[in-house]
């Protein structure tokens, strides 16, 4: 994908590879309305009763399947019959209408297929994820290609949009054959008396999206709104897309945690849960910190492959790797709240988010383009993210007492700054091969300290502790 990304670039050039991102910003941005949270309770509802209520588990996966198709189609008529005012009031491009409508093609078949993605990672087919996974992103490669050389921006909606249907399809056999498995009983028969779960988690979570979708294409509606917003927006794009490889690596590492956690919160397993957790942060940390770290130190490099025409911005790529360091210290900390059930408080979270992130780049994108973007995007991040960690600490200390998120974040901090004193005082070669090395030593300290910390035994207040200890005594 990041091949084709880089040949998609240079194929469009930077102005229609910009339109590109915008119109993928308007269909991420429905298509939370779209998937209404229906993946993120499929994960957590079918991994905490798949053992205990088989039969429970094949009606949250019909209702989930059923409801992801209906928002799912009513999203993507609305994006067929808005699109033009869509295209001229909000994007300032009325050619784009034809293209945001093949976007309801991609809007539709997404929906359906994250609700199906979620009940596989409830079931923990995780090698069957990994395997659909493989065979679309060797499929999507020239699909993607062919599609951009015969038919240019549309040729490149279409090959997205096919994609997502090769993907549905494996993803469709490959649940029934779970399902199957594991006993579990597929059936849409009275899948309706599961709706409750909408209310306590599916609208929770889509309230979250709602906020974070919108006020995200609204940033971005900003940027292309300037004189030469396009052009800003398809070095952004970029930038951004070179930073979502690694997001992506750590989106799929971290598909097993949040059914993992679920159970062991539903046990009060705490050391089994701090455990896991001290896993996903390394995980996390080892993912997104040194890739950031070298592209924090030598920008240059990140925009190369894309061509002459999106070499500069340099501060465009600082400022994404900042709010990458910044994904890799709290991105657990989402799971957590989602196996908690606190998704009220991620409601309020990302209402804090949505406010700061649009009020900065309402500051900062008139003046600064997409350098004020990506700096908005950074800082909100790092300012929301904080409280939140608080709160779980506060309010769930005994699930996370073995995670020293102080000391990682005073180890990346350092980092950061080394990194930003390599940019400014030697070359981009130089700076990127000392942060290299730099990145490596970090990866192995944390994986060493992470090993040696897994070794110790339970804390003597642990839940999994006590019940050892009345087993014995019995």
């Amino acid at each position: 994908m990041l091949a084709a990304t880089v040949c998609v670039a240079r194929m469009l050039g930077k102005n229609s590879y910009g339109e590109l991102g915008m119109i993928q910003s308007t269909v991420g941005m429905l298509s939370i309305f779209a998937g209404f949270g229906l993946g993120l309770t499929a994960t957590k509802y079918v991994a905490e009763f798949r053992v205990k209520d088989p039969h429970r588990v094949g009606r949250v996966i019909g209702l989930s399947g059923l409801f992801a198709a209906a928002t799912g189609g009513a999203m993507a008529v609305c994006l067929i019959v808005f699109a033009p005012s869509l295209a001229e009031r909000a994007i300032n491009a009325p050619y784009l209408a034809d293209s945001l409508r093949i976007g309801s093609v991609i809007l539709f078949v997404g929906a359906v297929n994250g609700a199906q993605t979620g009940a596989l990672s409830g079931l923990e087919a995780f090698k069957t994820v990994a395997l659909v996974n493989l065979l679309v992103g060797l499929i999507s490669f020239p699909v993607i290609l062919v599609g951009t050389y015969f038919g240019g921006l549309s040729g490149t909606l279409w090959a997205l949009a096919i994609n997502l249907g090769f993907n549905w399809l494996l993803n469709h056999l490959a649940l029934r054959k779970e399902a199957q498995r594991h006993a579990v009983p597929l059936t849409f028969t009275d899948c309706w008396q599961e709706w409750p779960i909408l209310w306590n988690f599916s609208i929770p979570a889509v309230l979250s999206g709602i906020l974070v979708g919108p006020v995200t294409w609204a940033c971005n509606a900003l940027l292309v709104n300037r004189p030469d917003g396009y052009a800003e927006m398809g070095v952004y794009s970029a930038a951004l897309r070179i930073k979502d490889i690694p997001s992506m690596v750590l989106s799929m590492l971290m598909t097993p945690i949040l059914p993992v956690l679920s159970d062991l919160y539903g046990r009060r397993a705490t050391a089994n849960y701090n455990r896991t957790l001290s896993y996903a942060f390394s995980m996390s940390l080892a993912v997104m910190i040194p890739v950031s770290l070298v592209q924090m130190a030598a920008p240059s490099l990140t925009l190369m492959p894309f061509g002459e025409d999106f070499s500069g911005h340099h501060a465009v790529v600082q400022w994404l790797m900042l709010q990458a360091m910044c994904l890799g210290l709290f991105t657990p900390m989402g799971h957590v709240l989602a196996s908690m059930n606190r998704m009220w408080f991620g409601l309020a979270y990302n209402s804090v988010w949505a406010a700061v992130y649009l009020l900065l780049a309402w500051l900062l994108v008139p003046r600064h383009g997409a350098s004020g973007l990506a700096a908005a995007l950074a800082t909100a991040h790092l300012a929301t993210s904080l409280p939140c960690a608080a709160y779980i600490y506060v309010y769930e200390r005994p699930f996370i007492a073995n995670t020293p998120l102080a000391r990682h974040s005073i180890e990346v901090g350092i980092l950061l700054m080394m990194a930003l004193l390599a940019y400014h005082f030697t070359r981009p070669l130089l700076a990127g091969t000392m942060c290299a090395a730099l990145a490596g030593l970090y990866l192995v300290h944390v994986l060493r300290r992470t090993w040696a910390g897994n070794q110790r035994p339970a804390r003597s207040g642990s839940c999994d502790q006590r019940q050892s200890e009345g087993s014995v005594a019995k």
